[in-house]
């Protein structure tokens, strides 16, 4: 009887045809890159603290700032739209980035980001036109009062997430735009009948919520449910822009609401796989309504109305 000694189990006798290094095909190996999974020899392994990488994950790995830090940027993105409510997210984090900036502007001494995204019907007129100023100004908030930016985030926290899971995330992004857009023509409108108030700058993303109110309210009076409670929150809330000395833009309030109250009416309206493109339609629609008020206030200014 001879005695035999074969290899332990799970062993080979020898290297396979394919167990070579994939920057050395000559040599044989074992060794797996724990990244990609190619074999690798012991003079191409880099040990990590992960297990033995190949030369070019590891270089991956150590990829510049710049480069990790736009990876970590995407992560963050997909992380976001991961999210039920991402739209809403993104908003808040918006205002409470320009926010710091702002506050960290005022703090040094100077007003120069709140003045920049700040809005004015001045800004609409010919010879100062920023149109955009309508646009970024439902993002800030006063940097010296605190309660301003909570209690706009507090709220579109509460409301805006329900109604994004309700309308879509597209919806409520247009939405939102459009209610923001409706605040500023609230400013701009009220010119007319004050032309003092074209010089005095707005922020705050009022606006924008008290129109996210609105549509809240449209939506659940058009589901048959009890208003009474939202309808008293709202005009709680818009009283106390009529408060002598209060410094509330409550043009902003009721210009948003308006809009508000109409996008959600015409997304209502138009709801269903069926109507999706009447739905677009009518959307466009209402923002060129919105552009066309804002080019007929550059065309007729107050101070043509009011002067002679």
């Amino acid at each position: 009887m001879t005695n035999e000694s074969g290899p332990a189990f799970g062993e080979r006798v020898e290297p396979g045809p394919d167990d070579v290094c994939y920057r050395h095909p000559r040599v044989h190996s074992f060794a797996l890159c724990q990244r990609c999974g190619r074999t690798i020899c012991a003079d191409c392994q880099v040990v990590s603290p992960v297990g033995v990488l190949c030369p070019e994950c590891m270089k991956e790995m150590q990829a510049p700032v710049t480069k990790r830090a736009a990876r970590s940027t995407r992560v963050a993105g997909r992380r976001i739209a991961a999210l039920d409510t991402p739209v809403t997210y993104a908003i808040m984090a918006i205002c409470v980035v320009i926010f710091i900036a702002q506050w960290l502007s005022a703090n040094l001494g100077g007003n120069e980001v709140t003045a920049a995204l700040w809005y004015a019907p001045l800004y609409s007129m010919p010879g100062a036109f920023e149109p955009w100023r309508m646009f970024t100004v439902m993002f800030t908030h006063s940097p010296g009062f605190i309660f301003h930016i909570l209690f706009n985030m507090y709220a579109l926290w509460l409301f805006g997430r329900n109604l994004e899971q309700a309308i879509g995330r597209w919806a409520f992004a247009t939405l939102y735009a459009f209610a923001g857009i409706g605040g500023s023509l609230g400013v701009m409108m009220w010119a007319y009948v004050d032309p003092q108030t074209l010089v005095s700058p707005t922020v705050g993303a009022s606006g924008a919520i008290f129109g996210i109110l609105a549509a809240t309210l449209v939506a659940m009076k058009a589901a048959r449910t009890n208003i009474t409670s939202l309808a008293v929150l709202i005009a709680i809330n818009l009283a106390f822009g009529f408060i002598p000395g209060a410094a509330i833009s409550w043009q902003a309030h009721v210009g948003g609401m308006i809009v508000g109250a109409v996008t959600m009416w015409l997304i209502l309206a138009t709801r269903g796989p069926r109507r999706r493109q009447l739905r677009v339609w009518s959307l466009i629609g209402l923002g060129a309504v919105l552009v066309l008020l804002c080019g007929a206030y550059f065309a007729v200014t107050p101070a043509v109305n009011f002067v002679g």
